[in-house]
């Protein structure tokens, strides 16, 4: 049973919203009921419906059902646990949400303790944090914490903007702005293979480590998406923010405690270490017509809402440099783009082969593969190390093998992302959240590319991108390294 979750007020704005009820209530049920802790957690729904307690109760109960949640106390926790408050789009009153969450903290003998979480489109940000603050519900009894979805901006400026709203009314330590990404339980244990895991912290540098690769790939096209992606496209929607995070894990120092903010220091020199991205390293890429598990599926410029001579990449690829004593000549190459064959998050470590080859005469080839540590972080989570034996027979004959691992085969199903970030969020544990320097150096970093709009490379629906990628990348026509080339 989880200790450290005091009695709260769960409050989702835009409690009504596909995010709420795909993600966040399926996910908040799930940790209090997995955790023994029903009776610690309120949840009040606002949104602009004119919905009472009873309706949403009734919608709150068919969302988890849908998720597939069908226990027997179910109903009795969204009767007693469940409260639902409009706020109406045209003359929203914050006073009002302050006073129903007064009064249901008296009906359950809360202590003040209250989450607010903004599952809302990100222009009303602004807006909202403001009327939690001129409400005073940036203040409370107890504890008060801000939980804030990506994107956070869409450049630099928007950002910061951003940034000094929440910083007017909240302090740092309140809020946790959620990359989803992080609440992935291998994406934490980056840290513990790495720190725990001395035989690999030691060859970690750019002494015995020759590239290191990272994909995040997604099967699926922009769908409902596409206004949002229009605006955004691949470099803002995924490299930013997802790709980043996932880098400054594999390339941070040791932080010299398991502490929130020391990590998330380390992870902020690693952003700041990384060299200005020239042009001629990055390839964006269009996904066109192509087949996606044997079903027929359309081009980008052929989705519903996407401009006919769109220009908005669904692909990126880059080469990046971290600039620090231990990365300095170590080429860090970044892929992400949809309607890829897979859905894949990899992070792919290619050592250095042996500094001699003692094989000739024996081999009609002396080049020896390199080792490779595969570290996916989904579908299948686990770890994969590739070496090299002598394969049975006379003739000498060098053969790759892996050592694997897989977390589902010893632990089984794994916590959805967004039941480890708020069951973070309540206990306060701001590990895996984005602090606000760390995305100022993000969009630092990116921002001078959102400005740079070439006519994307095009590429069929279920290849792994553009073909011009490798050569482009400065790759020397090494392809890259992934699930598949090593199976």
């Amino acid at each position: 049973m989880t200790t450290k979750v005091d009695r709260h007020v769960f409050v989702i704005f835009g409690g009504t919203g596909d995010l709420a009820r795909r993600k966040l209530i399926p996910s908040l049920y799930r940790l209090i009921t997995e955790n023994d802790i029903a009776d610690r957690c309120v949840l009040l729904g606002v949104a602009s419906g004119d919905l009472d307690d009873d309706a949403y109760r009734a919608w709150a109960r068919r969302a988890l059902e849908d998720a597939g949640l069908e226990d027997l106390d179910l109903e009795s926790w969204c009767d007693d646990n469940v409260h639902y408050q409009q706020l109406t789009r045209e003359a929203p009153s914050y006073d009002e949400v302050r006073r129903r969450i007064e009064a249901i903290e008296a009906d359950h003998e809360l202590p003040g303790n209250r989450a607010f979480y903004l599952a809302l489109p990100p222009p009303v940000f602004p807006t909202a944090i403001t009327g939690l603050g001129d409400a005073g519900l940036n203040e409370s009894p107890g504890w008060t914490r801000l939980v804030i979805e990506k994107p956070i901006g869409t450049d630099l400026e928007s950002a910061r903007k951003l940034n000094e709203v929440v910083h007017e009314f909240f302090d740092e330590s309140q809020v946790y702005r959620i990359d989803h990404y992080l609440g992935k339980e291998t994406v934490q244990n980056l840290l513990s293979f790495r720190f725990a895991n001395p035989m690999f912290e030691s060859v970690w540098n750019r002494d015995r480590v020759e590239s290191i690769e990272i994909t995040v790939a997604e099967d699926l096209g922009v769908g409902t998406r596409a206004g949002y992606y229009e605006s955004a496209g691949a470099l803002r929607d995924m490299v930013q923010n997802h790709l980043t995070q996932i880098l400054a894990l594999v390339a941070m120092e040791p932080p010299i405690s398991f502490d929130a903010d020391q990590i998330r220091t380390e992870k902020v020199k690693v952003i700041e270490a990384i060299a200005p991205i020239r042009r001629e390293n990055i390839v964006y890429g269009q996904y066109e017509a192509g087949e996606i598990d044997g079903t027929a599926v359309p081009g980008y410029l052929h989705e519903d809402g996407v401009a006919p001579e769109s220009r908005i990449p669904t692909f990126v690829g880059l080469k990046l440099e971290v600039d620090t004593w231990r990365w300095r000549g170590v080429p860090f190459y970044l892929r992400t783009g949809k309607r890829l064959p897979k859905r894949l998050t990899q992070i792919a470590v290619t050592f250095q082969r042996p500094p001699l080859c003692i094989f000739h005469g024996h081999r009609d080839s002396c080049v020896v593969d390199p080792n490779v540590l595969l570290i996916t972080l989904q579908p299948d989570e686990g770890f994969t190390l590739s070496f090299n034996v002598k394969a049975p027979g006379e003739t000498f004959a060098l053969d790759s093998q892996l050592l694997s691992f897989s977390h589902s085969d010893v632990y089984g199903r794994f916590p959805d992302a967004y039941q480890t970030l708020i069951l973070d969020v309540i206990e306060g544990d701001q590990t895996l959240f984005v602090r606000s320097d760390e995305v100022d150096a993000s969009w630092r970093l990116y921002d001078p590319l959102l400005d740079y709009h070439p006519e994307p490379y095009r590429y069929e629906a279920g290849t792994w991108g553009p073909a011009t990628l490798d050569s482009s990348l400065a790759l020397g026509g090494k392809a890259w390294t992934g699930d598949d080339s090593i199976e």
